[in-house]
């Protein structure tokens, strides 16, 4: 397959349109069959359900170019479950799991001349994303539903790669107790786009947000979960019922483990604690920059500084992320069922 004619190195993290994307509709209680089409195009009406009430949820994945040439994805089955699990939650009819993946890898399939080459630091992102798409006027669920996947070639998602990032304690609430934190719903990004604003005005990369409830514990950034490695060296993951499940945190975790030998404790962490010096290492996760190691974070004035510093990745964020993308791109052994490869 020719790969088309970019400068894939220098790719920023936006939209770039390319042949094929995938679509679905819903109607009568049932999906359609569903297929490719070259319109990247959307006609709805003025009172469509997404733009009335914000019944929108989607995913993030990516597909790569392996060191051996192959077109392969990572873990959609994962991104499917949590789409399902996302849609149920806003009462929107969940795509079946076995068409999600099927359909991945034909819009990748479709797109291939897009997947940018093996060492150019950029991979083809795919969007999946189901909506109401029916008017509704009243406060109730749209009738009908559109399901679309659409690829675009992207590079790092922090221009900074690797390099350790400055993040901010938010004064706002990203989620509330009992709510929609835990699903990938458009309207909880909506919600934290001035919050980000904002923190970038003052010269942060990223927000961290606390537990709505005390405030005293350490959740999630506006789109990336967080990791901390301790003073023994282990892997603690933040825990709660308001954080995404991220595929890429739950990997590291598995990588973690079963490939580096370290311990990862999974469980509630005070924000107290770092300022207390039980973390040597902290980074940000998620499908679109893997991990982005944090150098310093800021709490109105107070400040803590991880050993790495601002210059670059801590050793053991260094090791995960690199076990990770060797996994992806096939340099590494991947577990059973981590690799789909495209056809």
């Amino acid at each position: 397959m020719e790969k088309k004619n970019l400068d894939w190195a220098n790719l920023s993290f936006s939209y770039m349109k390319t042949d094929k994307r995938y679509v679905a509709n819903y109607k009568d209680g049932a999906w359609d069959e569903g297929g490719l089409t070259g319109d990247a195009m959307i006609t709805m009406s003025e009172d469509a359900g997404v733009l009335q009430y914000s019944q929108s949820v989607f995913e993030g994945l990516k597909a790569y170019t392996t060191k051996d040439g192959r077109t392969v994805t990572f873990r959609p089955d994962l991104n499917a479950e949590r789409l399902y699990n996302s849609a149920k939650r806003l009462e929107i009819p969940p795509f079946p799991k076995d068409r999600f993946v099927e359909a991945v890898l034909e819009v990748i399939k479709a797109n291939e001349a897009w997947v940018p080459p093996y060492g150019t630091g950029a991979t083809l992102y795919l969007r999946p994303y189901i909506f109401g798409i029916s008017p509704v006027i009243g406060v109730k669920p749209a009738d009908e539903y559109q399901f679309r996947i659409f690829a675009t070639p992207v590079g790092p998602y922090f221009k900074g790669g690797a390099k350790p990032i400055r993040v901010k304690i938010s004064d706002f609430d990203r989620a509330a107790p009992h709510g929609t934190g835990n699903i990938k719903a458009g309207l909880n990004y909506a919600m934290s786009l001035h919050a980000i604003v904002t923190a970038h005005q003052e010269g942060f990369a990223e927000n961290i947000y606390l537990d709505p409830a005390s405030r005293t514990y350490i959740e999630e950034t506006g789109g990336a979960n967080i990791l901390f490695v301790n003073q023994n060296g282990d892997l603690v993951v933040p825990k709660s019922d308001s954080i995404l499940p991220s595929v890429t945190r739950r990997s590291l975790e598995y990588v973690a483990e079963h490939y580096l030998g370290m311990k990862v404790d999974e469980r509630k962490v005070k924000l107290s604690e770092v300022y207390d010096g039980e973390f040597k290492e902290c980074g940000l996760c998620g499908t679109a920059a893997v991990i982005s190691p944090i150098g310093q974070i800021s709490d109105h004035g107070k400040e803590y500084t991880f050993a790495n510093g601002m210059e670059e990745m801590g050793p053991v964020m260094s090791k995960l992320r690199s076990t990770l993308l060797g996994i992806q791109e096939g340099e590494i052994e991947a577990p059973e069922g981590w690799i789909y490869e495209v056809k």
